[in-house]
């Protein structure tokens, strides 16, 4: 039996701080080669969330090497080709993306901004573990799709119904 191949995977928000981020690190620690997932945002914040790092530690996930950047990265010629492209937030989706180099099946996830959340800390944390619950739920849906086997509008329509599935 053949191996299937790996397929990477970009996950967009605005402020690739929190959601993004949080996709990236699961998606690359549950995925062995199967997935290689990045993250960006139109608008980048600069800098990774502090509690989505706590959130990352907690679920006992590596966070070496995340950062906020700029979806910018990933339109260059020698950025990686992108098979699918993923809003995570419902700024990110209403924004004008740029082209993305080899026409990626492309879908949107919306989840609440843990970022935006006002509380107190342990309500803002405990907002953050939420958020991540949810995203990790969509991605085991979506790293469990027969891939190879589905044509591109059958793996846009299982996109397009996780991102409507409950988190």
């Amino acid at each position: 039996m053949s191996q299937e191949r790996s397929y990477n995977v970009l996950f967009l928000c605005t402020g690739n701080s929190a959601r993004s981020v949080m996709c990236e690190a699961y998606l690359n620690n549950v995925a062995g080669d199967r997935f290689r997932a990045y993250s960006a945002g139109s608008h980048p914040k600069g800098a990774v969330h502090p509690f989505t790092l706590a959130t990352l530690r907690l679920a006992h996930l590596p966070s070496d090497g995340l950062s906020s950047k700029s979806w910018d990265e990933f339109v260059r010629a020698d950025a990686p080709k992108m098979d699918f492209v993923i809003t995570v937030c419902d700024s990110a989706a209403g924004e004008v993306c740029p082209a993305w180099p080899g026409q990626p099946v492309t879908a949107h996830w919306g989840f609440p901004d843990p970022a935006a959340f006002q509380g107190r800390e342990v309500e803002q944390r405990a907002f953050f573990i939420e958020v991540f619950r949810q995203i990790r739920n969509r991605l085991d849906i979506f790293r469990s799709l027969p891939l190879a086997r589905l044509s591109r509008l059958a793996l846009k329509q299982e996109l397009d119904e996780i991102g409507r599935s409950a988190g």
